[in-house]
């Protein structure tokens, strides 16, 4: 009896906080620096918090975790796709916390709590708002870090191009220093669009990258190996002086791929190669 006593009254505070759900998302109505659309996305999932927070008063601790999970992961795409920061999400939390908390405690006053019994209610409405905390700052960083990651592939993609200059003849332009991750990024764009291309020569312009050094020889090595299994000549192009002195000082040998000075005579002798 006291069982579902208990149960009625927690049904009636979700029920008073439910009522008011719609005028307590509107407290929040004054961004100095978002725009009106920007505020109509939040209200949505702003509704769906207060919801949850009464809801949780009432129902099993692990379905309102289960809803939780759910809400973060909705409202980290909200956040992600606006370009809007972590502390939006985390301010909201604790506003309401702090809202709702206070309807809370003012209903078991009227409901004549105990305090044990008034410590246990809040002590899992804290729980649950501290659940929201983790879920939404779990899967931001996770949004966050999936977009930037895929804006580092983009990045990556532009920055070493092929680009196709006759129906058989394309000209990677190399742009900058070489490392390890550059260049598995020029083996794979290189035998990707090579082969996607049809390519039967392949430049690699180096006019732009600053040092060659026995790692980037040795890179280069590969992709050139990489690309005559698949069918496709490379011819190096852009070997300046100060490279090809510091290519001698280091010992790095050359000598099973064609290379040139200039763009120019890389590509005629490529075009020669065609006829």
């Amino acid at each position: 009896m006291k069982d579902v006593l208990l149960n009625k009254k927690l049904q009636q505070i979700t029920a008073v906080i439910l009522r008011e759900k719609e005028e307590l998302a509107e407290q929040k109505r004054h961004y100095h620096f978002y725009s009106h659309e920007v505020f109509v996305q939040l209200v949505p999932w702003r509704e769906k918090l207060i919801k949850i927070y009464a809801e949780s008063i009432s129902i099993d601790e692990e379905l309102t975790f289960q809803i939780l999970e759910k809400w973060g992961m909705e409202v980290a795409n909200v956040l992600t796709t606006l370009q809007l920061p972590l502390d939006i999400a985390l301010e909201e939390i604790s506003y309401y916390r702090n809202l709702i908390g206070e309807i809370i405690t003012e209903e078991a006053k009227k409901e004549s709590f105990s305090f044990d019994l008034f410590s246990k209610v809040i002590s899992k409405y804290n729980l649950v708002v501290d659940k929201a905390v983790h879920w939404v700052s779990k899967s931001y960083m996770k949004d966050y870090t999936d977009k930037i990651q895929s804006a580092q592939y983009a990045i990556d993609e532009l920055s070493i191009p092929v680009v196709r200059i006759t129906k058989e003849i394309g000209i990677i332009p190399l742009v900058g220093e070489v490392d390890t991750h550059r260049a598995q990024i020029l083996m794979e764009n290189a035998l990707k669009q090579g082969d996607a291309y049809k390519l039967r020569w392949l430049i690699i312009d180096l006019s732009a990258v600053p040092i060659i050094d026995t790692m980037v020889a040795d890179q280069l090595f590969k992709v050139v190996a990489a690309l005559k299994l698949i069918g496709i000549g490379v011819v190096l192009s852009g070997i300046r002086p100060e490279i090809s002195i510091t290519m001698v000082q280091l010992g790095v040998k050359l000598s099973d791929i064609v290379t040139f000075n200039s763009l120019y005579r890389a590509l005629d002798y490529a075009n020669s190669q065609m006829q």
